[in-house]
């Protein structure tokens, strides 16, 4: 056996981190790291002291039938990359990477392209995240450069 990479280690890190989403759509994982140290992690579920969805058996976003990717807003969790930004420092987070993977909550399978939302890039870019390391299959990931999503505006209408 092998001695796996630095960033599959962080993933696999990350992946065993979205075991504790309470989420019954899709489980995120993700912890950011800087300087070869986990700074924090964090993990998608309702705010601290409310009712998750797993408690309650019940998701407003999926009973409303909207797809994956919109109206977060309805949704009752904070979302992991969010949660792992709120716990850490502004000066800890300055140039670290995040690392994420998402799994399906009845059958622990990784999610191939799942990527942050567009409030969680907004937090992401504010918190001064270099990188965004995402899982796809249990070796292969992609990695995003930040400046990235700062220079292809996704709030911006395509028009501009």
């Amino acid at each position: 056996m092998g001695r796996i990479d630095k960033e599959n280690y962080y993933l696999d890190i990350a992946q065993t981190v979205a075991g504790r989403s309470t989420c019954l759509r899709r489980c995120y994982g993700a912890i950011l790291v800087k300087s070869d140290e986990i700074i924090s992690t964090g993990y998608n579920g309702a705010p601290r002291g409310r009712r998750n969805c797993v408690d309650l058996n019940y998701c407003t976003r999926e009973a409303l039938n909207i797809p994956s990717g919109e109206r977060y807003e309805l949704c009752r969790s904070v979302h992991a990359e969010a949660n792992a930004i709120i716990s850490a420092a502004r000066s800890e987070a300055l140039g670290a990477t995040l690392y994420m993977a998402c799994v399906e909550p009845e059958s622990g399978a990784l999610i191939p392209g799942s990527t942050s939302c567009s409030m969680c890039r907004r937090l992401i870019i504010n918190a001064g995240i270099a990188r965004v390391v995402i899982r796809d299959t249990r070796t292969e990931y992609r990695v995003v450069d930040v400046a990235d999503w700062v220079r292809e505006d996704d709030s911006l209408p395509r028009s501009l």
